[in-house]
């Protein structure tokens, strides 16, 4: 398997929580090091997914499952709801069609929302809405905890992970696939293509082609600071064209606002840059939905590619003869997806026909809390001194995430297991700290998010 993003730490779990043999590579020094570290991290219902489509099915599939096993993996859930709200009367004319598409998805208790409701519910919003359509199922998760956790059990169950190995060539051979990486080579009956960004490469280092075309989308996002949390309760999305869902406004699970993204072609895989001007025109459109956010401080801005592809679907293929699944074109659902991604993956996979011996007794590893709104580490007895003070993350959190299975390979991953350096400075007043404790044991890996311009 090649990817460790959400979506191949969600397939390497149902693997081998089936009983398959996985080792997963991935070229990052950690975790979500390509586009799944950088998401506006809400639990979609699929209410406006295409009908009938593949994305639709793996979304209501990965909802239902993230909300049946979240306890067992200590995954925070944010329940918030959402508004698809209207701002003017050609928006407005469109609702009935939110509506009628929610309900045509089998998503049943959307319904329309007048003025009224929603100025009572939000009061902090802007008199200039004009009606809307509420979601209730749609709600904010922990974008870090969750792959990890996912990783972390299938790690609990045979899988291994193999970081720094960027595949550099692909062989089939004798039934047998070869994957040379600096790490050494692997040899495997069949390959996942998780790869995100570089999918479509991939397959061209196998078949010489490829069956899609990765054309990355960046998205620019805004986060405000934490008391702006308190200005908006309700996931507040825009009404979708065919084109983007939108620049959404939402809490974050860490006890901030967030406004974004952005939807901007380029062609440029590795980065993602923010510009001064975009950031000051998500602020400016943030400040007009929610007024008080006119004067809020901005704790942190970022940048994200997705791995849109020439179609909207999903583009998920596999090659029983070949021995290859491809799982490309997975976007800004992936996060909700996943689980129902990984299901979908593995049945397509029963087709290959090879053995395996799932094993009896699972186990469930939790992942530490790092919501806002649950107890965190520092009210526990035994916590040792706070060492981030923006994001009240004690000692003990970061030497557990630098120890255990699967421990945090670069600075970026230390973060986000434990939110240090995410708050205000930036980790201006704890870097030196978190670097004396880390002990030389990461590599270096660029911030996100980073402060604004």
């Amino acid at each position: 398997m090649v990817g460790a993003g959400v979506v191949g730490c969600a397939i390497a779990r149902k693997f081998a929580l089936e009983g398959a043999s996985v080792v997963l590579l991935e070229k990052g020094a950690d975790i979500l090091s390509g586009a799944s570290k950088a998401n506006s991290a809400i639990l979609h219902t699929g209410f406006d997914a295409p009908p009938a489509s593949l994305e639709l099915a793996c979304m209501k599939a990965g909802h239902a499952e993230f909300l049946a096993i979240r306890q067992r993996l200590n995954l925070p859930v944010l329940e918030t709801g959402a508004i698809v709200a209207a701002w003017d009367d050609e928006q407005l004319a469109r609702l009935d069609a939110v509506e009628e598409r929610a309900h045509a998805n089998g998503v049943t208790d959307v319904r329309r929302i007048s003025r009224v409701e929603i100025l009572a519910r939000e009061q902090r919003l802007s008199g200039a809405v004009l009606g809307g359509v509420l979601v209730p199922g749609e709600h904010v998760i922990d974008p870090w905890s969750t792959p990890l956790a996912y990783a972390r059990q299938a790690a609990a169950h045979g899988a291994c992970f193999v970081f720094g190995a960027e595949v550099g060539e692909a062989k089939r051979r004798d039934d047998l696939w070869l994957l040379r990486t600096p790490k050494g080579a692997i040899r495997a009956r069949v390959v996942v293509n998780a790869a995100g960004l570089f999918g479509d490469r991939l397959e061209q280092l196998a078949f010489e082609r490829s069956a899609f075309e990765i054309r990355p989308r960046k998205g620019q996002f805004v986060v405000f600071d934490k008391q702006a949390a308190a200005l908006l309760g309700t996931i507040l999305l825009p009404v979708p064209t065919e084109q983007t869902k939108g620049v959404v406004i939402a809490r974050t699970i860490f006890g901030n606002l967030l406004v974004g993204p952005t939807a901007e072609e380029q062609d440029d895989r590795c980065r993602a840059a923010v510009d001064e001007q975009t950031l000051n025109d998500l602020t400016a459109f943030a400040a007009r939905m929610v007024p008080d956010l006119r004067d809020m401080p901005v704790t942190a801005v970022y940048a994200g590619l997705r791995p849109a592809t020439e179609k909207k679907d999903y583009r998920i293929a596999s090659d029983p003869a070949k021995g290859w699944i491809t799982v490309g074109g997975i976007r800004s659902t992936g996060l909700t997806a996943a689980l129902g991604i990984a299901t979908h993956v593995f049945d397509l996979f029963r087709a290959f026909g090879l053995s395996r011996s799932p094993p009896q007794d699972i186990i469930w590893p939790m992942v530490p809390n790092l919501a806002e709104h649950l107890p965190r580490d520092c009210t526990l007895p035994g916590c040792g001194e706070i060492v981030c003070h923006c994001e009240r993350v004690t000692r003990r959190e970061i030497e557990q995430a630098l120890q255990g299975p699967l421990p945090a390979g670069d600075t970026g991953g230390l973060k986000r297991r434990t939110r240090a350096g995410m708050g205000r400075c930036q980790g201006f007043y704890c870097q030196a700290d978190v670097a004396e404790i880390a002990g030389g044991r990461l590599a270096s890996a660029a911030a996100t998010p980073t402060r604004a311009p």
